[in-house]
């Protein structure tokens, strides 16, 4: 499909839900797009998650005006079944991105789950309920008067990619992977056609025919047809 084509969301999260994120990098190899983003290791839960990003930007200064929030509950407030929730903390401060009782809440909404560009503590609660979680690092440091949230549902970075609110994420052990929302149809239509070819390529290998003859013939030429 070409570079914008409308798709229903509900449609794309289920399609790339079927995917793991080596056939999403390829297909993103092949349209010449980015924003892959590995060594992001799955701290909690066991399952490969994908979803709409619903975004939280924290970091140092004012928080804004209105009725005091604790940080991400507005994102938990927001969010559903089709939604990832994505947390830029790149304050350089060791203080909790998302903690105990966000997980709880963010499970209870059915959240598919949480990517942190920034420390995460109550990790082992999180693993108690099973709920996705990825980030680099982990702490026992509270938020609390280190840290403010700066907005939700704005744009975050998530080292080196920009996200947008809407925007579609991947993730599991092999990477953490985010998709603009202009661009989901085309990666979608190239990632299913890549796991078809593997799979044929597979099937093949069960079938007896050895590896040498069978990578020859498609992996090879897999990114640029």
């Amino acid at each position: 499909m070409p570079e914008g084509t409308k798709i229903d969301p509900q449609d794309a999260v289920r399609r790339l839900r079927r995917l793991d994120c080596c056939a999403v990098s390829d297909a993103l190899d092949r349209l010449k797009l980015g924003s892959v983003v590995s060594g992001v290791p799955q701290q909690s839960g066991d399952t490969r998650i994908a979803g709409r990003a619903i975004t939280v930007k924290l970091g140092i200064g004012a928080t804004p005006k209105g009725p005091p929030r604790h940080l991400g509950t507005a994102a938990v407030d927001a969010a559903g079944p089709d939604d990832v929730i994505v947390v830029e903390q790149r304050s350089g401060i060791e203080a909790g991105s998302w903690g105990g009782l966000l997980t709880l809440g963010a499970k209870l909404k059915g959240v598919a789950g949480v990517v942190c560009d920034g420390p995460v503590r109550d990790i082992d609660e999180a693993r108690a309920h099973g709920f996705p979680i990825f980030a680099r690092t982990l702490t026992a440091r509270t938020a609390r008067g280190r840290i403010v949230e700066l907005g939700t549902q704005v744009p975050v970075r998530f080292e080196t990619a920009t996200v947008e609110p809407g925007d579609y994420v991947i993730a599991d052990r092999s990477a953490v992977i985010f998709v603009a929302a202009a661009d989901i149809a085309r990666v979608l239509d190239a990632a299913e056609a890549i796991a078809a070819n593997e799979a044929a390529m597979a099937k093949a290998l069960l079938a007896g025919e050895p590896i040498s003859q069978v990578m020859a013939a498609g992996y090879e030429h897999m990114l640029t047809r």
